[in-house]
């Protein structure tokens, strides 16, 4: 699998910035508008899947002359104020690259970006070829103003099989396998999870599946809405309580909360033999492939879905995580670039080509009837596990700190850190929650 920084990583160092992120390597960034002469002007990532764009754009040039996309890519940071203040006068990139959620939804809100429900449904074979579960993400109100255009990012949990081996133990199956796994564990002097708890963004996955797990999709789909008191749902509290029962029983590693989430350490502890799992997004399976090739190659390397908890109203085939990186089309965009645009998403992303270039760097994308590509990929059983995984999910929750409003989602990572050290009590988590929304 090809060595990238992860997306998820990448959205957490401007949160509060409108989170909407596309990089470049290098490029000056001039913007020639929506309306520029020489093709449809696309704002991208540097990272991730620019190979794969800049082959599509080569491919889909040479056979469309007249109706050209034209690549511009930007450096993360950078690029988020640019693309607000872009859009703002006017003068933005016809296609830009983002994740979808409350940071698209405030582009929505302002009426900068253009409806593509009329699109998909008047061109049933592009809409049906594309999992409902990753759509749902650029879902709107009912309509969709975006399309996935690189590989899903679910949140597994990975597992060093031979410490697990130690305790003669399987991955667990439900929320009581895992608290049993943990005294096991530390009985042997063995760290039963590692996480980068300084980065914070990786306590936010405990919450998420445990708020599915006891309550469903519709508990966070009431926080989304803002409705009064939403965070004070009995099935919040009671993740907010799982999650000071786990870390009071010692199941994370000693000093979790000093390390970091962006520079490998944590998925180390688990190649290294000195933790024997970590929850942690499909990513981390490069980390580790590139951490230590050997102990992936192997065999040692072990993944499963998030335990169940008993009498709970989530389904097991639930996920959450980042369901893809999108492209949006501009509302400012002229006629001819906006059919252009759609033309390009409809036919010259995620054809053939364009899978198979996701699929050498490593990506899944959420493309239906792919099993034999997939089968024939590199890392095929890694490959097919996400992309079974992902393909079945009855919900797929995008990361709540992406899903909200830049500045909620800020707050919310702030409180549940305090909840992971134990500074607050779940039910203040709660209630600040509240607060925050409120206001």
């Amino acid at each position: 699998m090809a060595t990238r920084i992860p997306t998820r990583i990448l959205m957490t160092a401007g949160a509060a910035a409108l989170a909407l992120t596309v990089s470049a390597c290098g490029s000056s960034g001039r913007s020639t508008g929506s309306g520029s002469g020489d093709g449809a002007l696309v704002w991208a990532l540097t990272q991730g899947s620019e190979a794969t764009f800049r082959a599509s754009a080569t491919e889909w040039n040479k056979a469309h002359p007249d109706s050209k996309v034209n690549y511009q890519f930007f450096q993360n940071d950078p690029y988020k104020q640019k693309l607000r203040t872009a859009v703002g006068a006017g003068n933005g990139p016809v296609l830009f690259e983002n994740w979808g959620g409350g940071a698209l939804g405030d582009y929505v809100k302002a009426r900068k970006v253009a409806d593509l429900t009329s699109d998909l449904d008047q061109n049933p074979q592009w809409k049906n070829r594309i999992f409902p579960s990753v759509l749902k993400a650029a879902t709107i109100d009912g309509k969709v103003y975006g399309v996935p255009v690189n590989g899903v990012q679910p949140v597994v949990l990975y597992y060093n099989k031979q410490l697990l081996g130690k305790v003669g133990a399987q991955p667990p199956k439900t929320w009581d396998d895992l608290l049993t796994l943990v005294a096991k564990l530390k009985a042997k002097g063995i760290a039963p999870l590692s996480m980068g708890g300084a980065s914070k963004w990786p306590d936010l996955m405990w919450l998420e599946y445990l708020v599915d797990r006891v309550g469903g999709p519709d508990t966070f789909a009431n926080i989304a809405a803002g409705n009064k008191g939403a965070w004070s749902d009995p099935a919040v509290l009671k993740a907010a309580q799982m999650i000071k029962q786990l870390v009071d029983a010692g199941g994370f590693s000693k000093g979790f909360t000093s390390v970091s989430a962006d520079t490998g350490q944590a998925e180390a502890q688990v190649y290294t033999g000195k933790a024997a799992m970590i929850l942690q997004g499909s990513w981390a399976y490069g980390t580790m492939a590139t951490g230590s090739p050997k102990f992936v190659s192997d065999g040692n390397l072990g993944w499963s879905g998030f335990p169940a908890v008993a009498g709970g109203k989530g389904d097991a085939t639930n996920i959450v995580g980042n369901p893809a990186n999108f492209f949006s089309v501009s509302a400012q965009a002229g006629a001819k670039d906006k059919k252009n645009a759609v033309s390009y998403l409809k036919d010259g992303v995620y054809n053939d080509s364009y899978v198979d270039s996701l699929l050498k760097n490593g990506d899944v994308p959420p493309v239906k009837d792919l099993d034999a590509k997939i089968k024939a990929s590199a890392n095929a059983d890694w490959s097919t596990y996400v992309y079974n995984l992902t393909r079945d999910a009855k919900n797929f929750q995008l990361s709540w700190d992406q899903a909200l409003t830049p500045a909620l989602g800020d707050t919310l990572l702030t409180h549940l850190d305090q909840l992971f050290l134990g500074q607050i009590s779940p039910q203040q988590f709660c209630a600040q929650m509240d607060q925050a929304t409120a206001k």
